[in-house]
């Protein structure tokens, strides 16, 4: 029930998500959930992403209803093969992953920035929020082979 009404309440795009896992930390039900994330971009490689889900009790007791905490840990690895497709090359990099975290004012996203001076995929999830920005943030990259940039390099 607990999820269904979380589902309900967000509004950004979490259909590249499967859930994988789903950990217990109190009596009042709160949960850590873990996403697995493919980026549609790269194949062969997965992120995992970790964040707390706040139980219905604990929103009836703490207040604030509608909104979860930005706190949140990633981990990306290679699962086979690496093709890079048209991913965006500037500083500013590219969301893979959006899903809402309160009504309204606040998402967590997972964004992909490509180091090509050391030839890295760098995933980066943090929460962005409408009205103030966050410094809760977690880092995860994935090292491409020679042979994957030569063939990044030729798009």
């Amino acid at each position: 029930m607990k999820r269904l009404i979380l589902l309900a309440m967000l509004t950004a795009g979490s259909a590249n998500a499967e859930e994988v896992g789903e950990i217990g930390v109190d009596w009042v039900g709160n949960d850590i959930m873990i996403e697995a994330i493919r980026d549609p971009e790269v194949e062969g490689v997965a992120c995992h992403l970790a964040y707390f889900d706040r139980s219905v009790i604990d929103r009836l007791s703490q207040g604030n209803w509608f909104e979860d905490p930005s706190n949140s840990a990633i981990e990306c690895s290679r699962t086979g093969p690496i093709t890079v497709g048209d991913i965006e090359r500037g500083k500013g990099g590219e969301d893979v992953f959006s899903e809402g975290r309160s009504l309204v004012f606040k998402s967590l996203r997972v964004k992909r920035v490509f180091d090509e001076v050391n030839g890295v995929l760098v995933y980066l999830a943090h929460a962005n929020e409408l009205s103030e920005g966050s410094a809760k943030m977690a880092i995860s990259t994935v090292a491409l082979t020679q042979d994957e940039l030569a063939a990044l390099a030729a798009q």
